[in-house]
């Protein structure tokens, strides 16, 4: 019979596996609602995080959709302007072709009515004919009937005798009224010219620009001159070589100078230089691809600035390559002078002026718009801008009396047509016109300041006034000092010493004025 030790020994030990396992069982539990609760709290940070990055990308691709929104709203507004542009310069450019046919149309009808008047005239003049006829007959038979009573003459011997008469008297009569009408084409000629030039002048009334050596390139913050040397001068060096102008890199606040005597590159150099610091990015092949896509861009609005000019001057049917090298002119000076700008006031004044004349209009504005054509091309070829110009446009199909009008704008050849000599005067009046080039101004206000000086140096004059261009000086002085008697004499004293002293075409008006005045005050 088993005892109670051996009872309780079983129990004891069956009772402390069961404790065992309860104890095991609840720490894997335990462990299990831990890795449970770690797992749970990994998915919800996971899932944070790809919220967070959902919400980046979302903004990441909201702001390039705004950006790139932006870029075509700036295009398209950019794009709108240009067609605005373009339309004012076509409505500004339809307006003066109307004006123009609105004045060819008073014009036709002006000459309509001197035609009629004409026609009544010659019509008045055929029946003073008729009539001075029958009376001339009338005389010849009377004085015929008369010359056979008294000398006896036959009618044939008589007929003779006052065919001679009348002859001698006919030429006698020619020759006075040949002698009048010259002395009254001689009276009025210089009239007439300067009535004429004086006219078209007025009516073209052009500004003046003097072109400059030298460009200014604005920028946004002096640390871009650095950025624009580059490391050891090499960004410098490469723009320089592109465009081959100067930069000049100095003190200056906020800007960098380009120098050079080609308007074309500066413009190119300038153009360059901004769009380089808009894109910031500024290295030698940089700089190669975006000066050779501004030249691009600068020959096609080069062409399309030749095209524009010659469609507003009526010349519809030039050339395309005549039209690439007149767009050029643009970027070409003389003197100091825009020489397209020149060319476009020539060809408005000798349109003027054909038009008064009742010359070929069409052929003198086309000749003078072309007129210094060889200069776009004068420093790549040999030869002079005349002779360049004149093979020029023989090569591309350009009417001969057109090419030869403009050949004799320097008086090279003798004159081929009226026309060419309205181009000649045409471009001389552009050229000479004071402010129209550097050295002719300056010219122009010494000789201004040295007849004021002269008349200033004079005993009694107060002061004096040079007007009308300096073809009129008038001169102020005191009453006390000077007689009225004196005046005059001041006035031919004047006149000689500017005769002596300065160079000037035509003539100086030398007006002394002498005035008393008597001032008092009611008090």
């Amino acid at each position: 019979m088993p005892t109670l030790t051996s009872l309780v020994v079983p129990a004891v030990t069956i009772v402390g596996a069961i404790l065992v396992f309860a104890v095991w069982v609840a720490n894997r539990k335990r462990i299990a609602a831990e890795t449970v609760g770690r797992a749970e709290e990994q998915a919800l940070r996971i899932g944070r995080d790809a919220e967070r990055d959902a919400e980046t990308r979302k903004k990441e691709a909201l702001l390039e959709a705004k950006e790139k929104a932006h870029d075509i709203l700036m295009n398209a507004e950019r794009q709108a302007r240009q067609e605005r542009q373009q339309s004012a310069m076509l409505e500004q450019a339809l307006g003066k072709r109307e004006a123009g046919l609105t004045e060819r149309q008073a014009a036709i009808e002006r000459l309509e009515k001197e035609l009629n008047a004409r026609d009544r005239a010659v019509s008045e003049r055929e029946k003073s004919a008729a009539a001075a006829a029958a009376k001339y007959e009338q005389l010849v038979a009377t004085q015929q009937r008369e010359l056979e009573r008294v000398a006896g003459l036959t009618a044939d011997e008589a007929k003779e005798l006052l065919i001679k008469q009348m002859e001698s008297e006919a030429r006698h009569d020619a020759a006075n009224l040949l002698k009048r009408l010259d002395a009254e084409a001689r009276e009025t000629a210089v009239d007439r010219a300067k009535h004429y030039i004086t006219e078209a002048i007025q009516r073209s009334a052009a500004e003046h620009a003097i072109e400059t050596t030298v460009s200014v390139v604005d920028l946004p913050s002096d640390d871009l001159k650095g950025r624009i040397i580059g490391r050891e001068g090499r960004n410098i060096r490469a723009l320089e070589l592109a465009t081959g102008v100067d930069l000049i890199v100095d003190d200056t606040p906020g800007a960098i100078i380009l120098s050079g005597f080609d308007p074309y590159r500066r413009e190119v150099a300038k153009k360059a230089i901004e769009r380089l610091i808009a894109d910031g990015r500024i290295h030698p092949a940089r700089i190669e691809e975006v000066v050779q896509k501004v030249k691009d861009e600068t020959d096609e609005a080069i062409r399309k600035e030749g095209a524009a000019v010659a469609f507003e001057l009526g010349l519809h049917d030039l050339h395309p390559e005549i039209l690439r090298l007149m767009g050029r002119l643009k970027f070409r000076t003389s003197y100091g002078q825009n020489v397209l700008a020149h060319s476009a006031e020539v060809a408005r004044l000798a349109g003027i002026m054909a038009k008064e004349l009742g010359l070929d209009a069409h052929c003198a504005v086309r000749a003078a718009f072309l007129h210094d054509i060889g200069k776009a091309i004068d420093r790549e070829m040999e030869g002079t801008h005349l002779q360049l110009g004149i093979d020029f446009l023989r090569k591309h199909g350009e009417n001969e009396a057109v090419v030869m009008a403009m050949a004799a704008h320097h008086m090279d050849i003798d004159w081929p047509s009226l026309e060419a000599m309205i181009v000649q005067a045409a471009d001389a009046i552009s050229a000479a016109r004071p402010g129209a080039r550097r050295d002719i101004l300056e010219s122009y206000v010494k000789r201004l300041e040295k007849l004021e000086g002269i008349a200033d140096s004079f005993k009694g004059v107060s002061k004096s006034f040079a007007l009308q261009a300096g073809r009129e000086i008038r001169i102020m002085v005191e009453s006390e000092k000077i007689s009225d008697e004196e005046a005059v004499w001041l006035s031919k004293d004047i006149a000689r010493r500017i005769e002596n002293e300065l160079e000037y075409p035509g003539q100086i008006k030398v007006t002394v004025i002498r005035e008393t005045r008597a001032v008092d005050y009611a008090k």
